[in-house]
């Protein structure tokens, strides 16, 4: 039996492999490490399909070294221990995790030693970000680098290749006559596209797109029909998977808790990680919430850290309760707005120079200057208030945040207003 098409093109070299070429490619850091045999123990971040449990392999090959792999979803600390036994009786020795931000606090420390005294050299696998999943003592000791989803000529190249020179595709006379449905299917992941496209060839008899000379045309109907027979209802690592948190934040952002509930629970049925679904809670909180509700990022971050101590089956009874809270509540992107309309100024005028009246004088030099003369303390002030200009010259009178036609906001447009007289004169 024939391994699947996705395992057959596996690359064997860096130069094979599709996408990556910052970190590939003549002169990439992992090209240099592999020139080298110097090898740093490092996390590999990014989306499912672009190539890190490759990399993973083609370095172990090239610097000729034993390769233990371990999978965070199915080892724990035990299995951890035995592999660095092992390791210790070899030369060099890589050890692979894959998914290692599944990896809890006790069982990331047991790595720690080893790869302090160069037992093992760890190359971590990781779709989450590592500075809020892998603890500090492993991070520090590890190199991150980060891979990026394929674009759309990798994705083509990486097809043409498929059905030219694998040993069963280009049997089949392959024409891909529209490509469009296959590369937004894969989102960017090399495994799913190769996935789909053993599918769509094997789901359906020659005779279904035959040309007249024996050719298999691929055309985005042929996938689209083919991908809505036989794809599994939710895929975390595919379309699917964005498609369903799209449609779980676009329900909370409309305030349909009915619909929000019904996501949660498709995701949940599916395996989705507990923390990523916490994780876009928190985010929604400020980003549609904001301070139309402020108790909205309470809830959503007090959620965040029930399930993380909890996790299946009961935190879903948690999620549902911030879900149907967050759903509920009044809406606002006035955060949202500001914060992008201050990083456009950012971007705009470059660094402007702090005002002297607002600058800090810790030394008389500086007060010699006129750093920090003139400020006015606001509560030495009536209402503990003072009109003075906190903007660079070149900026003031722009407005970044405006207060949402919301209850709340509007006590605080009011507030300003009351201050500020015209400059808040919104």
């Amino acid at each position: 039996m024939q391994p699947p098409l996705a395992e057959r093109l596996r690359p064997q070299q860096l130069h094979d492999l599709f996408g990556q070429q910052h970190l590939t490619g003549q002169g990439g850091i992992l090209q240099k490490a592999i020139a080298s045999g110097n090898i740093p123990s490092m996390i590999l971040w990014g989306p499912p399909g672009v190539g890190k449990t490759t990399i993973a392999n083609i370095i172990a090959h090239n610097v000729h070294a034993t390769y233990y792999q371990l999978s965070a979803i199915s080892s724990g600390v035990k299995d951890v221990r035995e592999v660095i036994e092992q390791a210790k009786q070899e030369t060099k020795a890589i050890l692979f995790i894959d998914e290692i931000h599944r990896f809890n606090k006790g069982q990331q420390d047991a790595l720690l030693g080893a790869v302090e005294k160069g037992i093992i050299t760890l190359i971590g696998a990781t779709t989450e970000n590592p500075s809020f999943e892998v603890n500090s003592a492993l991070l520090s000791r590890c190199q991150v680098f980060v891979l990026k989803a394929l674009d759309e000529k990798d994705l083509i190249q990486l097809l043409h290749k498929a059905i030219t020179s694998d040993v069963v595709l280009k049997e089949k006379g392959i024409i891909l006559k529209e490509t469009e449905a296959l590369i937004r299917l894969s989102g960017g992941d090399a495994r799913k596209l190769l996935n789909i496209i053993e599918l769509v060839v094997d789901a359906f008899p020659l005779s279904f797109g035959e040309g007249a000379g024996g050719e298999v045309f691929i055309t985005d109907e042929l996938v689209l029909q083919t991908i809505q027979q036989k794809m599994a209802l939710y895929d975390k690592s595919g379309e699917q998977h964005y498609d369903i948190i799209s449609a779980f934040i676009k329900s909370i952002r409309g305030s349909d808790p009915n619909a929000a509930v019904y996501w949660l629970a498709r995701m949940i049925e599916g395996g989705e990680d507990v923390k990523f679904i916490a994780r876009r809670l928190l985010i929604l909180a400020s980003e549609d919430i904001g301070n139309a509700n402020p108790n909205a990022l309470l809830l959503a971050n007090a959620a965040f850290d029930a399930v993380n101590k909890i996790g299946y089956p009961e935190s879903q009874l948690i999620l549902s309760q911030c879900v149907i809270y967050l759903a509920s509540s009044a809406k606002s992107n006035t955060a949202t707005v500001a914060i992008g309309n201050a990083m456009a100024a950012v971007k705009q005028f470059g660094d402007l120079s702090v005002p002297l009246h607002i600058r800090n004088a810790p030394t008389k030099l500086m007060k010699n200057m006129d750093y920090g003369k003139g400020y006015q303390y606001s509560h030495n002030y009536e209402n503990n208030f003072s009109l003075q200009e906190y903007l660079p010259e070149k900026i003031v009178g722009t407005t970044f945040y405006e207060p949402g036609k919301n209850s709340r906001e509007e006590e605080m447009r009011k507030f300003l207003k009351q201050l500020w007289k015209e400059k808040y004169n919104y």
